[in-house]
């Protein structure tokens, strides 16, 4: 093999050398074996034909019942046998769905993930379905119609050995049988991909509706979005019904072709046995035999659909596995101790040409807290998903203990991270097992503990099943502040070395105020780093330094009463100062609520 032709083959991304041909390919050893099985099959299926052969031509003739009765009972163990064989192809090919499923099930899951950080836009993306359409494809009668579309060559052979004029004939009608199949594919294909696209904008927009049903109803745009969704849901339906109508054509012009072509070999036969130059039997078998050649270029027909959709799946995924590299495990490096350092960073959203935050430079040490305060868009969000290594910097870098989040294994530093988004949401599950994230072999004190450090232990215990409460369909309906304490045990369980919080205590009440105090109190005093994006002046309570943010840039950073006094002074005075006036630090909230406002130390309540 020469150099190009190696270097072609691996860039192939699209063929058996890609992520999902080779997962397909890891079982050829199987789909060969379903090969041999089809070729068996096949041979055996030539029974029939040659059963009614002997049966016209032998017994009748002969008279003779031991001959039939010896036949019978081969022709019997022949078919029961072909019913085995096909017993075992169909258990092999649900064997292999399941294992291409299985090799490429949890690297899909794990890149939709990491795809989500990117933004909202992955839910656009189904690639699991995808995954479901191939396995569903391979466990269907589909494989086992093409392994053995091969062999209607061979019975064509065949019946050119009864007869030439047979041979001939079988040759014109399936040629004909075989234009209407490549019309179907052609008149279908560009419809049907029309028609999906439609569909999953049709889903997408369905579900963006669902999740800001408030706002819609709210707001009395129900029958717009209403009168929406139809337009893009008829749109598609027409392309559907379009693909639908040409392959529902070309499946009943096929069916009807075929029958038309084995009745017309019988005919045929019928006049060459009257002529005497083939036997009555030889009549039946070319017929039967022609059936058989022509079930397999039918059924793949009937088939197309579903060929389509899998060939469809198998090549969106290799696009999306090329535009989701696969994560490489890192090199396992020493328990973090809580180190963090930002060095000249400018960074932005995944895929962003300019950048959201420019050259951020500080460090905290091992129990140190920060508070991050600015204006609304002023990048705090941006920078809680950098902190915590959601987001890479466009230039810069973001270490903790010396090392990148690139050089750290995902999967054994997850457990040492804390993490509050903006935005929180518990998943489908106990309340018990959304607090220790799912672990499997979590404890119940190490859960309880992270429980008590949040404040949320009592309301927890106050609900009906207590820790085995039932969140998601059917479970139990939490206000926002029971949903972002729960979040915040989440957070702190396994006491983790770095804490980052975004906003956490939007939704929180002044008891839940406190408790947010006295848990990053207490992380600090363990040696955890903690940083607060702070929404409220109480989120900022228990941090000894902050760093103001404005359109982007790092104004000030240092221990928290220099800050204020800096950011104080900055204030502009328009008119003669009142006794120990309060500093107005412009408002962190995305929902356009009042200035934060931080006292003087002394000023009156």
């Amino acid at each position: 093999m020469s150099n190009n032709t190696a270097q072609s083959l691996a860039k192939d991304e699209t063929g058996f050398r890609s992520v999902v041909g080779k997962a397909v390919m890891d079982a050829r050893g199987a789909l060969m074996g379903v090969g041999w099985f089809s070729a068996f099959i096949n041979i055996l299926m030539l029974t029939g034909p040659l059963y009614m052969l002997q049966v016209y031509d032998r017994v009748l003739i002969s008279a003779s019942v031991p001959t039939l009765v010896s036949l019978s009972v081969l022709m019997v163990a022949m078919f029961a046998f072909m019913g085995f064989l096909e017993f075992c192809r169909s258990r092999v090919l649900l064997r292999v769905a399941d294992k291409v499923e299985r090799d490429l099930g949890g690297r899909t899951f794990d890149a939709w993930m990491n795809h989500g950080i990117a933004g909202k836009s992955a839910a656009r993306i189904a690639p699991l379905n995808d995954v479901s359409t191939l396995k569903q494809f391979l466990s269907g009668n589909a494989p086992g119609t093409f392994f053995d579309i091969p062999w209607v060559v061979i019975y064509i052979f065949v019946i050119f050995l009864l007869h030439w004029m047979l041979g001939v004939f079988a040759v014109i009608g399936t040629l004909i049988i075989l234009v209407v199949a490549v019309y179907n594919e052609v008149s279908t294909r560009k419809p049907s991909v029309e028609a999906m696209k439609f569909r999953r904008a049709e889903q997408s927009f369905a579900l963006q509706s669902h999740r800001n049903t408030d706002a819609i109803t709210a707001m009395g745009m129900g029958a717009n979005m209403r009168s929406r969704w139809q337009d893009i849901n008829q749109q598609g339906a027409v392309d559907a019904q379009r693909a639908g109508d040409r392959a529902a054509n070309a499946s009943s012009l096929t069916k009807a072709l075929r029958m038309m072509v084995q009745s017309g070999i019988l005919g045929l036969g019928g006049y060459l046995a009257v002529k005497q130059v083939v036997t009555p039997g030889t009549m039946i078998a070319g017929s039967i035999i022609l059936g058989r050649a022509l079930a397999p270029v039918q059924m793949s027909i009937g088939q197309w659909r579903s060929f389509n959709a899998a060939r469809e799946a198998y090549a969106r995924l290799n696009a999306f596995y090329k535009m989701v590299p696969d994560n490489t495990d890192s090199l396992s490096l020493p328990e973090p101790k809580g180190q963090l350092d930002v060095e000249h960073v400018f960074a932005g959203p995944p895929g962003a040409t300019q950048a959201v935050l420019s050259d951020l430079n500080f460090s905290l040490q091992p129990g140190d807290g920060l508070g991050v305060i600015g204006p609304s868009a002023a990048g705090k969000s941006t920078l809680a998903r950098l902190l915590v290594g959601l987001w890479s910097p466009q230039k810069g870098a973001i270490r903790l203990d010396r090392a990148s989040f690139e050089q750290w294994n995902r999967a054994e530093l997850g457990p040492y991270i804390g993490y509050v988004p903006q935005e929180v949401e518990l998943f489908d599950g106990t309340i018990a097992e959304n607090i220790s994230r799912f672990t499997a072999n979590a404890t119940p004190e190490a859960i309880v503990e992270a429980a008590q450090m949040a404040d949320v232990h009592s309301m927890i215990l106050g609900l009906e099943n207590g820790y085995d409460t039932r969140i998601g369909e059917g479970g139990a309906v939490l206000s926002g502040g029971q949903t972002q304490r729960i979040a915040l045990a989440r957070a702190l369980y396994g006491k983790p070395k770095l804490l980052v919080l975004d906003e956490p205590n939007s939704n929180l009440d002044s008891d839940g105020d406190a408790a947010l105090s006295r848990a990053i109190k207490l992380l600090r005093k363990q040696g955890s780093t903690v940083i607060v994006m702070a929404h409220r002046p109480s989120a900022i309570s228990a941090v000894d330094k902050l760093l103001m943010l404005k359109d982007g840039r790092q104004v000030a950073f240092g221990p928290k009463d220099e800050v204020l006094k800096s950011v104080t002074k900055s204030v502009p005075q328009t008119t003669k100062p009142r006794p120990a006036p309060p500093a107005k630090i412009p408002s962190t909230s995305t929902t356009g609520g009042p200035a934060m406002q931080i006292r003087k130390p002394g000023a009156p309540s």
